[in-house]
């Protein structure tokens, strides 16, 4: 995996170590001797992670790393200390800075490269999503763009496997002083069940159980779709670094040593469960936006783009399984006239109950899109005898035999539609053409047949009589 590498460090030698290690591993390499010529080369070359020395003069690692967290243009960018300092308090003071690790001199190479390749990992995951943000930002979604550190960090949820009862004890009395709810597991069989049944912000796996595969079941809640995209955290002991650096690379995010020290589990937990909560945001804001860019913002039904493609997929299927489908179009009667006496406000009171009654009135897997103004299509997939012109007359008379409620003088309005419609069979057909077919109908039942009527293609106006509902649709599979 290639990916750019900050080094910062005021002693040239220590520099090119690192520089000599990460460029036979094929990372591109950017160096920096001080904490100012740091901050410069991040604003100007965003690199992909970076490895910060604590103790430079001048400006020293803590304060680094805490100017980038603290922009939130730059937070999201790994930063791992290296340090000579052993003191686990200083180590505490790097993470709670914001730094995602704390390695110590000498390195051990096999920690610096699964760390390396782990984050860097993580933050080419994290850029995918802060794109989709920028592009919902532009769309009006939100306002601003996120920011990684200003996550909140309490009341998580957490899972943790352990079988070592003063161990597990130990983490749970820590953790829950920052209020989290810690569900316990000795083994993989009660946490899956505890999975299937709970979502969780963080998990914690012991690969040193007695009785159990830790990095098996790793695996496990990696390939799992309810934990695919937890942060897990690893408790190993210091002889367990190359099965910590295999966890690493098959999707671990994080790793803790024994003796576990509680201040820097906490530490380590908080960055798990703020990046986890970072990119839910960020994927609840694209979610948003990709529903803005495919519905109809007034009615929430899907719009024209969403019903061209969906519908080619349709008329897909519908060739694959040799079966038939309908296309209908409906047009609210007389709109305009509804508009120009009454107003707009009225006027969307009405197209929101009439998309309404349109969701009411069909199955959840037919397709009901607003085509724009005031007309409307329904796609039937799978239909067969009567089914179309039944289903038509069903939509006609949902919005004709009760008045709609609105701020009209009367409190409500008496509204009709015109249906046109088509029936098309397994044959390869564009969605353009399929609604215009559909629109031939449209247009005869409202020139041709005066309105408040649905038309078929090959059939013409149908008798209401012959093809009364016969209940809600659900019944009719």
């Amino acid at each position: 995996m290639s990916a750019r590498v900050l080094v910062v460090d005021d002693i040239f030698p220590n520099v090119k170590l690192l520089e000599a290690k990460l460029m036979s591993e094929y990372y591109e390499v950017l160096t920096a001797t001080s904490g100012a010529e740091a901050l410069e080369k991040i604003e100007a070359d965003k690199p992909d992670i970076v490895l910060l020395d604590v103790m430079m003069p001048g400006m020293d690692g803590f304060e680094v790393c805490t100017r980038i967290k603290g922009n939130p243009a730059l937070a999201h960018i790994p930063v791992v200390m290296v340090t000579a300092l052993t003191d686990i308090a200083d180590k505490v003071r790097g993470l709670e800075a914001g730094a995602d690790d704390f390695l110590s001199k000498p390195i051990n190479d096999i920690a610096l490269m699964s760390r390396v390749r782990s984050l860097v990992r993580l933050k080419m995951a994290l850029d995918e999503w802060r794109v989709r943000e920028n592009t919902a930002s532009q769309l009006g979604v939100v306002n601003e763009s996120s920011n990684f550190m200003a996550e909140s960090v309490e009341k998580a949820a957490i899972l943790m496997i352990e079988d070592k009862s003063f161990d597990a004890q130990k983490i749970k009395e820590t953790l829950e002083n920052d209020e989290h709810h810690i569900v316990v597991c000795d083994g993989g069989i009660k946490a899956m069940e505890s999975i299937r049944s709970h979502d969780f912000d963080a998990i914690l796996v012991s690969i040193n159980m007695e009785h159990e595969d830790g990095l098996r079941l790793l695996s496990h809640l990696r390939s799992n779709e309810r934990t695919r995209h937890v942060p897990i955290i690893l408790i190993a002991e210091e002889q367990d670094m190359k099965k910590v650096a295999h966890g690493l690379e098959i999707g671990a995010h994080d790793y803790i040593m024994r003796p576990i020290e509680r201040s820097e589990l906490m530490a380590r937990v908080r960055t798990q469960i703020r990046r986890k909560r970072f990119q839910d945001r960020l994927r609840a804001t694209y979610e948003i936006s990709l529903s803005m860019a495919l519905t109809d913002g007034l009615t929430g039904l899907y719009n024209r783009r969403y019903l061209d493609v969906h519908l080619q997929k349709i008329i897909a299927k519908n060739i694959e399984n040799k079966k038939d489908m309908a296309v209908l179009i409906l047009d609210i009667d007389h709109f305009k006239s509804v508009n120009d006496t009454y107003g707009h406000d009225v006027g969307d009171e009405v197209l929101k109950v009439f998309a309404e009654r349109l969701k009411d009135s069909t199955r959840s897997f037919d397709l009901v899109a607003r085509m724009g103004g005031e007309e409307f299509v329904v796609v039937l997939p799978e239909v067969s005898d009567d089914r179309p012109y039944m289903v038509a007359e069903r939509l006609r008379q949902a919005i004709c035999s009760t008045p709609i409620p609105c701020k009209a003088p009367e409190g409500h309005l008496a509204i009709t539609t015109s249906v046109g419609g088509v029936v098309i069979g397994p044959e390869v057909i564009t969605p353009e053409e399929a609604i215009k077919r559909a629109d031939v109908g449209l247009y005869q039942a409202k020139k041709e047949f005066g309105r408040n009527c649905c038309v078929f293609e090959g059939i013409g106006k149908i008798n209401p009589d012959d093809y009364q509902p016969r209940g809600r649709p659900e019944l009719e599979e």
